[in-house]
Order: C-alpha cells, then sequence, then structure tokens
C-alpha cells in the first residue's frame, strides 16, 4: 500500500510526460518546509493497520461493524461444520461486553509454525491474511466465507482482551492478548477429551465509541440464518450479560449449567435437517400458498456446491435470497442470473406442453415469473470471487453455469412429478402476465402524460418554492384541518404539504391498477415525481424528506403503517436511500405565565410540573384537551379558527397550577405552534425509516397488513404490552 501511494504521488508530481518533477514544497508558520520523501513513508506493522482503519476491515465502527466482529469468529466455527468437522457451535454474551464462541470443531493448531517460529495459534491471531483457507483443500478447508483468513486477527486488534482456548490432541491450551498482542507464548493448561475451539473476546470502547451494546435480535437472526444454510448443525445463542458468573473454559459448561437448572438466561437453539426447505417454509409460514410442495435440489456441479429451494405464494413480489459460501449476497450476482434464466426458461416451456400458454400468446418475461416467488440459492465453492470488498454481489462465472443447469434438470423433474403444483404455478405465473398487461395500461394513461412530462400538480399539494431536491421536504399530513395549519404555518420556500383525506388503500395484496385507482395514492405518486413500478426512478424524486405528520392515536397509527406499506412494497429504494421520516409532534404544551414548554410523553410533562414545583396528580387535574383546529375552505383560502381550552385546575392549598393543553390532533394546533414544534428544523424531531432487517421487516408487513386473520391476532397478542396506545 504505502509502494502504491509513493508511486501514484510520483506520477502526479511529473505531470506530462518528458518532464522534470516539478520541485513543490509547502509553507507554515516561520518558513517551514515539508519534503516528501521516503522518510514520509509510514509502514504500520501487525495489526496497526486495522487499529488505524477500521473501517477498512469491518465496514463501520458503529453497531454493524461491532456485531460483524461476532460473524467473524462465529463464520470460522461456522466453516468447521461446512467441512463436516464440528456439529455444535455457541455464541454466549457475557458480563462487561464479552463474547464468547465456541465450537466442537478441530481446534486451532496449537504447534509451531514452520516460517513464523512461533505457535500457529498466535500467528492465525496475531498476523493478517494468516489463517486456513487460501491454499484449498490441501490447506484445511475446501470452502470458506468471512474475511479469507483474517477475521480472527481483525477482532483480536479490535478487542481491548481476547483469550483463545483450544481443546486439541488431548490438551487443552490457551493464550491471552491485548489489544491484538500477545501476552505470553501459548501453554497447555490441562487435559481434556473433548476437541474445540473457545474464543472469549471484549470489543475495545476506544475504537467502538458508541459503546458496546449488543442487539440480540440481530445475533438471533444472523444464527438463525446460518443454521438453516448449514444443515445437521446445532447453533446456540446465550444472553448471560445479567448472569454475572459465568466463567468457565468448557466449551459446554453454560449449556450444562441450563439443561441442570442452574442458570436461567435467555436462550434460542437451532437446528434443522431440511436445510432451505425449512427455511423457504419459515419465509411463507404467513403466505396463502399457490402450492403445497416445496421444491429443493441439491447437486455438485463442476465443483460447485448447488442448493436451491422455491415455492409461490399469492404474493404480488418476488422474495429472492441468495448466499455465496453462506455470504448473504443481496445484490444477487452470476449464481441468481443463472437462476433467473433457467427459471423463465423452463415455465415458458412447461406453459405450453401443457396448453396453458398458447401459441398465439407472448411468452412469460422474467417479471411475471418471480411474481409471488419465495426462492433461497446457496452456492459453494473454493476460490470464490465476489464483485467489490463489499462482498454483496457474486462474480464467479461458473456459477451461473453450474446453477442454470443443476436447476434445469430438477425443476423440470418436479414439475413434470407433481403436475397439480406445476399448473397451479404457471396459473400464477399467467395470472401475472394478466395482470402485467393491466398494470400498464393504468400506468399509461396515469403516467403518461404525467409526472414525467409535466403533470399539474395535485390540487390539495401546496408545493414548496424551491426546485432542488436536496432542500425540499414534502409533509404528507392527516386530513385537511392539519393541512390548513402546515400550509399556514410552513416554510413557503422549501416544505410543502400534501393532506390526505382519511385512510389511504392497503396495497399490501392490491394489483398496480388497483392502486392507481386510488385517488389519494395517485396524487402522492405524481407529487413524489419518480413514477411507479417498472419506469420508477429515483434520480427524479421532487423531494429528499418525506415526512409522515399524523395524529397521535390509533388511527393516526393505522394511517402511518398504510403509508409505510406503500412506501415499502413500491418505493422500497427511497425508504433504503433514507427519504422517509416520521414527525413527533408534541403531546403537551405546558403554560405558566410567559414560560411555554412542550412534552413529548407523559413522564416528560411530569417532569416539566415537578421542575416547575408540581406533582404528576396536579399535572393530571390541570391537563385539559385542545376541541378545534384549522379548517381549510374549500377554494382554498386558509382561515384560522382556533379555539385554545386551557386547564384551570388548582389543588386546595396552593398556587394555581400550570395550563396544559392536550394534543391529539395535528390539526388543534395552531400554525405557529406547528411550526414552533413540529416543522421548524431548530426544534423539530424527526425520526429516519431505516430497513435494517429486510427479510424481518417483510414478515411483519404480510403479518399485519396481509389477509392471514390468525397470524395477525397472534401477532397482536404477543405484542399487545409493547403498544403505547391513547385510548
Amino acid at each position: 500500500m504505502a509502494k502504491a501511494a509513493a508511486k501514484t504521488n510520483a506520477k502526479s508530481a511529473a505531470g506530462n510526460k518528458g518532464q522534470a518533477p516539478a520541485k513543490v514544497s509547502s509553507k507554515s508558520g516561520k518558513g517551514a518546509s515539508h519534503e516528501y520523501d521516503a522518510s514520509s513513508i509510514t509502514v504500520l506493522e501487525g495489526l496497526e493497520p486495522v487499529r488505524k482503519r477500521p473501517g477498512m476491515y469491518i465496514g463501520t465502527t458503529g453497531p454493524d461493524g461491532l456485531h460483524h466482529l461476532i460473524w467473524e469468529i462465529f463464520d470460522n466455527s461456522r466453516d468447521e461444520a461446512m467441512g463436516g468437522f464440528a456439529n455444535n457451535i455457541e455464541v454466549v454474551l457475557l458480563p462487561g461486553g464479552y463474547v464468547r464462541v465456541a465450537d466442537n470443531g478441530r481446534g486451532i493448531p496449537v504447534g509451531i509454525h514452520p516460517k513464523t517460529k512461533v505457535s500457529a495459534l498466535e500467528t492465525i491471531m496475531t498476523t493478517l491474511h494468516a489463517g486456513g483457507k487460501f491454499g484449498g483443500e490441501d490447506s484445511g478447508y475446501k470452502v470458506s466465507g468471512g474475511l479469507h483468513g483474517v477475521g480472527a486477527s481483525v477482532v483480536n486488534a479490535l478487542s481491548e482482551h481476547t483469550k483463545v482456548i483450544v481443546h486439541k490432541d488431548g490438551g487443552i491450551h490457551m493464550q491471552e492478548y491485548k489489544v491484538g498482542r500477545a501476552l505470553a507464548k501459548v501453554k497447555q493448561i490441562g487435559k481434556t477429551s473433548n476437541q474445540g475451539s473457545i474464543v472469549f473476546f471484549k470489543p475495545d470502547v476506544e475504537i467502538f465509541k458508541d459503546g458496546i451494546n449488543w442487539n440480540w435480535e440481530k445475533i438471533v437472526s444472523h444464527i438463525r440464518q446460518q443454521a438453516y444454510l448449514v444443515k445437521d448443525v446445532r447453533m446456540s445463542i446465550i444472553d448471560a450479560r445479567e448472569a454475572g458468573m459465568v466463567d468457565s473454559e468448557d466449551v459446554f459448561y453454560v449449556r450444562e449449567l441450563i439443561n441442570a437448572g442452574k442458570l436461567e438466561v435467555p436462550s434460542m437453539t437451532f437446528y434443522f435437517e431440511g436445510g432451505l426447505r425449512s427455511l423457504i417454509a419459515f419465509y411463507n409460514q404467513h403466505q396463502v400458498l399457490v402450492h403445497k410442495n416445496i421444491f429443493y435440489a441439491e447437486k455438485e456441479q463442476d465443483n460447485v456446491m448447488v442448493e436451491l429451494a422455491l415455492q409461490y405464494t399469492d404474493d404480488t413480489a418476488p422474495h429472492l435470497t441468495a448466499f455465496a459460501n453462506n455470504i448473504h449476497t443481496p445484490e444477487g450476482g452470476t449464481h441468481v442470473t443463472g437462476f433467473k434464466t433457467a427459471l423463465t426458461r423452463i415455465l415458458n416451456s412447461y406453459a405450453r406442453s401443457v396448453g396453458i400458454l398458447k401459441e398465439s400468446e407472448e411468452n412469460f418475461t422474467g417479471d411475471d415469473a418471480l411474481e409471488g416467488i419465495t426462492a433461497v440459492i446457496s452456492i459453494k465453492m473454493p476460490e470464490i470471487q465476489f464483485e467489490g470488498q463489499t462482498k454483496t454481489k457474486l462474480g464467479s462465472v461458473e456459477a451461473q453455469a453450474a446453477v442454470n443447469s443443476v436447476f434445469s434438470a430438477a425443476f423440470n423433474t418436479f414439475l413434470e412429478e407433481n403436475p397439480d403444483d406445476g399448473r397451479a404455478i404457471v396459473n400464477k405465473v399467467l395470472l401475472a402476465l394478466k395482470a402485467r398487461k393491466a398494470a400498464k395500461a393504468a400506468k399509461d394513461s396515469i403516467l403518461r402524460k404525467g409526472a414525467l412530462e409535466g403533470m399539474t400538480l395535485p390540487g390539495k399539494l401546496a408545493d414548496c418554492q424551491a426546485k432542488d431536491p436536496a432542500e425540499s421536504e414534502l409533509f404528507i399530513v392527516e386530513g385537511d384541518s392539519a393541512g390548513g395549519s402546515a400550509k399556514m404555518g410552513r416554510d413557503r420556500r422549501t416544505q410543502a404539504i400534501l393532506p390526505l383525506r382519511g385512510k389511504i388503500l392497503n396495497i399490501e395484496r392490491a394489483r398496480l391498477d388497483k392502486m392507481l385507482a386510488s385517488e389519494q395514492i395517485k396524487n402522492l405518486v405524481v407529487a413524489l415525481g419518480t413514477a411507479i413500478g417498472d419506469v420508477f426512478d429515483l434520480k427524479k424524486l421532487r423531494y429528499h424528506k418525506i415526512i409522515i405528520a399524523t395524529d397521535a392515536d390509533v388511527d393516526g397509527a393505522h394511517i402511518r403503517t398504510l403509508l409505510l406499506t406503500l412506501f415499502y412494497r413500491h418505493f422500497r429504494e427511497v425508504v433504503e436511500g433514507g427519504f422517509i421520516y416520521m414527525a413527533q409532534p408534541p403531546l403537551y404544551k405546558i403554560t405558566q405565565g410567559k414560560q411555554v414548554h412542550y412534552a413529548y410523553s407523559d413522564e416528560e410533562r411530569n417532569a416539566v410540573y415537578k421542575k416547575l414545583g408540581y406533582d404528576s396528580a396536579e399535572a393530571d387535574a390541570a391537563t385539559t384537551e385542545v376541541s378545534e383546529g384549522v379548517e381549510e375552505e374549500e377554494d382554498g383560502a386558509e382561515n384560522e379558527e382556533v379555539t385554545e381550552t386551557t386547564g384551570s385546575a388548582a389543588v386546595a392549598g396552593k398556587k394555581k397550577a400550570p395550563s396544559t393543553q392536550r394534543y391529539k390532533g395535528l390539526g388543534e394546533m395552531n400554525p405557529a405552534e406547528l411550526w414552533e414544534t413540529t416543522m421548524d428544523p431548530k426544534n423539530r424531531i424527526l425520526k429516519r425509516v431505516t430497513v435494517e432487517d429486510a427479510v424481518d421487516a417483510d414478515r411483519i408487513f404480510d403479518i399485519l397488513m396481509g389477509t392471514d386473520v390468525a397470524s395477525r391476532k397472534s401477532f397482536i397478542q404477543s405484542n399487545a404490552k409493547l403498544a403505547n396506545l391513547d385510548v
């Protein structure tokens, strides 16, 4: 890296070919000169580069990078399982931010390494690019994921304390490290009949400045997914952070304590014999199935192990998940291309062979074939290649031909052996074809001369003056009353207002033509400017802040959910781009004399009262609700008709308590209040909508907005205690 940097700078200094390098100097202070020569090159030794630039190795030092440390150590154990050497992996969250990852694999080698002249364990833990994953089958691993051997050393470098215990060849071996440096040589501390590796590590708070906050749900989701991908392996996650006593060197100690009833801590264990079949069943547990049998295939082709599973549902969106050496590839790649090509070809051929698709009819497109599919593609191969450092897209060309070949043969056999399933799948795809034509006609009628060509914006939209999307905001508000207040209180230069009348259509199972028949949705689509469906273009988004501002009641929450469903299903890139926000208007306005305080919860209101010398009982007694708001006349004129009802309760023996207004809707605020609390960038509170786990988010949308009433009822009952309802 240092040589490359020096070479680049030399070239830039030389200028045009044939010219001598220019003499460059920079002056500061009393004429000091800083020459760029060999002494300017810094060489970082050992694991120093990792601590100097941690983002290069784990992406970020935020929560994602923190959890990446667990993935790296876990992946080493998983690779042992993928090779058939381990069948038990356990992750334990310990007190003080420590994590322990244990497996019953072969154990990290502890003998002296011929090149480094120190233990192989110390070499692996303290040297970048040292591991058993570089030399193919002869080096210990035929297939591996992770950072190709640098994972353990990176985790060690970014941890303030690491301890590795290896059960191997009848002995228990141990070595400890501090910020990547060994504290002593590897030593044998006992005898054992077990085998396996145990890694304790505590991330360094100097690197992870946000703190060591492990997300239980995030870790569970990752381990569950890996358990599906490596069948017949038991994977466990235990939360012993509150136990305060777990410090054992035995790989199964915590599990035995739990089994013996001596330790009660949250734990989950995953074990799947069905592999991807089980994963498809999990994904589709809340869906209406088009066919009963899950297609599954597993075969090695040209040194590429291919595993696939699929099932169709009545959904209108595809759910395609792909992995390469157990690494999730959300951007797809060659393995996904091979699958899609084969799927479309086979379904067209089968549909014509059974007479469902007539000779005169056009072929299914790739989008038709994918509608409603839930599919998982997993390939495993040596010397895998990704496009870019993030490993989100597979680039190995061998994978495309292998997936195409394995899937084609197996899926043709499945359709022949399961004719009822085959016909159900093809009929589903035929319905998608017809819906595509209907949707295209609807889009053409609405959008051909629409936002893409300067269609008049919706009459209800009060647009902003700014033309730069980066400084433009769209407030989607509930009702004309709130719309009137917002229009009068806004910054007309940068803030646009679109009021919605009532609740929009639930689009979870609605096709595009039906959606665009809804005036509310059509207005929103035109206002955004991106169009929708296959003509969607994120670059034409007219506002880079789309703020959902609804009332703080059950109806408001329902409207937010309907809007989020619409955005998630049909404007996914807008959500993923971080353009969707939720406004947080206050619940209370507390006035005492000339002092005005706003509170966003009962707790904040009570805290204000306490600061002013009153208790919560007096706060309850002094609180009244605002009864009226701002109405907008039909001709568009905005008239302020605000009646503020202030509390006047007093407790015997004390002075009159502050007056407190309880807002139940944005329309109950006058324009000045709405601007000050909810719209003014200096004071407002906005929550950005993100998708941390797309699969889990998709599942929640299916449950809440789909047709499975039993699942929705169960979800509501299970999470009722978490709800904060204003009844």
